[in-house]
């Protein structure tokens, strides 16, 4: 299992980029990361947002409404500070700080558990994104992290 660090992940983002974002790649990112949930038997939700609109979203079996609660208030994370919440749980962690402390962000509408990763363009920057949740923080990171590593490549 992968020990993260605020840099490893900083740097993961970095490498995990796309030049331009499609349908058509939502659609093979999204159905990526469900292959990779049922081959793992993970009870998840996931989805795939730009700013302003849902790409690709699929509830498992085994998850329920509060999973798509938890899918909203990570995405809104991402978007609000543009980076992974796993890092941004990590962070607060270390400053032993809330996210409404820190950053002003209410916990009714955002979360810092891993599972939501920055849909980022290089040279353009956050347009949307990627969002896991379900299973433990730093496996719903991993399932995004290592399914859009294969795809990006």
């Amino acid at each position: 299992m992968i020990e993260h660090t605020l840099d490893s992940l900083a740097a993961e983002e970095q490498v995990l980029q796309f030049d331009r974002f499609t349908l058509e790649q939502a659609w093979e990112l999204g159905h990526a990361l469900r292959e990779a949930a049922l081959a793992q038997g993970a009870a998840v939700a996931i989805d795939i947002s730009l700013r302003d609109r849902p790409l690709f979203h699929v509830a498992l079996p085994g998850t329920d409404i509060s999973h798509a609660n938890w899918i909203r208030r990570k995405r809104n994370t991402v978007l609000a500070l543009g980076t992974s919440t796993l890092a941004v749980g990590m962070k607060l962690t270390k400053a032993g700080q809330s996210l409404e402390e820190r950053y002003g962000l209410a916990p009714a509408d955002h979360a810092s558990d891993g599972g939501g990763f920055p849909l980022r363009l290089r040279g353009l920057g956050v347009i949307g994104a990627i969002t896991v949740s379900g299973m433990p923080s730093a496996e719903d990171h991993r399932l995004v992290a290592s399914t859009l590593e294969a795809l990006v490549k």
